[in-house]
């Protein structure tokens, strides 16, 4: 993992350029390990995350039910492009909330936890 920033109640995590099966449980540990008290929001930057395979979806997707438990959010960060293809094609748009940046990510008052 690369980096993790707080804003107010909010946290940054910075995910690899490749997420696979060698990583995937260190991304989703790091994604868990961020709700901590007083963090309502994780925002998953994805923005030069190049890769992401099935094994990395799937346990994005349980981080994204661990924070939904914890009555938090899982946001993830993801430009146009092969990433969030894939994602598309699981159909996980459907079930994650995904912005096109950082930006968008973070500004989200409509989702508010």
């Amino acid at each position: 993992m690369k980096d993790q920033r707080r804003t107010a109640r909010s946290v940054i995590v910075i995910l690899p350029d490749e997420i696979d099966v060698v990583n995937a449980e260190s991304v989703y540990e790091q994604l868990n390990s961020a709700f901590v008290p007083g963090v309502a929001v994780v925002v998953a930057d994805m923005t030069s995350t190049s890769f992401c395979d099935s094994s990395g979806f799937g346990l994005i997707t349980l981080a994204h039910q661990h924070a939904t438990a914890l009555h938090g959010q899982l946001r993830l960060a993801i430009p146009p492009g092969d990433v969030r293809r894939i994602l598309q094609l699981l159909g996980l748009d459907q079930v994650l909330l995904v912005y096109p940046t950082l930006k968008a990510a973070l500004a989200d008052h409509s989702h508010s936890a």
